[in-house]
């Protein structure tokens, strides 16, 4: 084998050292907060739109560092079915929709717990490798899913494994990922044994760069298929993707001095470890906004249940709701929020406001102050649970 030679960090071989102690602490708050991410109900329709949130950020991760330029916001559209770019442009539209229908289809297929998926596995990685480059153009006529019969340089700096090593180091490595060093003894460790196979897996095929074209969106299409089959909650299966996205010069020197060290990983899975902890803290305070934006509308209306709710009675419920959607407004300016609104006071005049906003003051619903209001949201975290902030 020519890699032994070429590649002697490309070892096989993963040794956990006892004392990071913050390596460990990463791997227990990752799997309390997956916990709770999975936990975190939310209303149908805000699920949804979290779910093309989140999902629309790392499929654009998995294409834009490889350069893509399409925004995020392009991203959702192609989501929802909704985007149009001219001719010139529609290849980037095509890389984005594969890497979506590969995720689409692994999600599926591993919810719905089919017996024909075929896990890790050196086909499926070939299969995903096909799929990322499926109408597009590969580089140097590579054929889409087959392994690469030649040389390949990445950045003008690391020189991918031997071709004629590819098919056997990727074999070997699904059979080292699927073995007992990624097992994990007990069903309380399969997130963070899950999370650790991931980035290993990401690294080792950087190194050995099986294809000719689409490596670095099949590394990362098999990060996101080891992190969901694992019971990694959706939207987080895509943080990876995101934090090497976000963090390019910082995943370009990790991943090069995993390589150059003789194969150290360690510092490589602290830096991924911390950028999916930072993903997922973000995504659980997203999900908390969320849940007390729900609770605030449901206080509201039991607020308003108290009485039997007349036309006024509407009419202030639904002015106090419409001032949850913006920051300080100016009274004058409340007519102008929606056309609704503008209905409800165009006949009435300001009197009728004013004696509104007076009603829903004394309630301790909204805040005053020179001239404007807000809602007084803060109010819902009263029914938080007591506690001393720390400085």
């Amino acid at each position: 084998m020519e890699y032994l030679k070429t590649h002697p960090w490309i070892t096989f071989n993963l040794s956990l050292p006892r004392d990071q102690f913050r390596l460990w602490l990463r791997l227990g708050e990752v799997t309390s907060k997956i916990a709770h991410l999975a936990g975190a109900p939310l209303r149908p329709d805000v699920a949804e739109e979290l779910h093309k949130i989140f999902l629309a950020k790392g499929v654009l991760a998995t294409t834009a560092i490889e350069g893509n330029t399409l925004t995020e916001d392009q991203v959702k559209l192609q989501i929802e079915g909704k985007l149009s770019l001219p001719q010139s442009q529609r290849y980037l539209q095509q890389e984005v929709q594969n890497i979506l229908d590969v995720c689409n289809r692994e999600a599926a297929s591993l919810l719905a717990g089919t017996e024909d998926h075929p896990g890790l596995c050196l086909e499926l990685i070939k299969k995903y490798n096909s799929d990322v480059l499926r109408k597009l153009e590969p580089n140097d006529g590579t054929v889409p899913g087959e392994f690469r019969s030649h040389s390949v340089v990445v950045g003008n700096v690391y020189r991918g494994a031997p071709a004629a090593d590819c098919e056997y180091l990727v074999g070997r490595l699904c059979e080292w990922l699927n073995g007992p060093d990624f097992a994990a003894p007990d069903e309380e460790l399969k997130i963070p044994f899950a999370l650790i196979k991931a980035i290993v897996a990401h690294v080792y095929l950087a190194w050995i760069h099986p294809f000719g074209d689409g490596n670095g969106r099949t590394a990362r299409l098999v990060e996101f298929h080891l992190l969901f089959a694992s019971g990694v909650p959706l939207p987080a299966a895509h943080l990876l993707s995101d934090h090497y996205n976000r963090t390019r010069t910082a995943y370009y020197r990790e991943l090069a001095h995993a390589s150059t060290s003789g194969g150290d990983l360690i510092p490589f899975l602290s830096y991924g470890l911390q950028g999916f902890l930072d993903g997922i803290r973000g995504q659980i305070q997203t999900v908390r906004e969320q849940q007390m934006r729900v609770a605030w509308e449901n206080y509201i209306h039991d607020r308003f249940r108290e009485n039997k709710v007349s036309p006024t009675q509407k009419r202030r419920r639904d002015l106090v709701l419409e001032l949850t959607n913006h920051p300080w407004v100016n009274v004058s300016e409340i007519d102008l929020l929606t056309p609704r609104i503008a209905r409800d006071y165009a006949a009435a005049g300001d009197r009728m406001l004013q004696r509104d906003l007076n009603a829903i003051s004394r309630m301790g619903l909204i805040l005053r102050r020179h001239g404007k209001v807000r809602a007084h949201k803060e109010l819902i975290q009263a029914f938080l649970p007591g506690r001393v902030s720390g400085e």
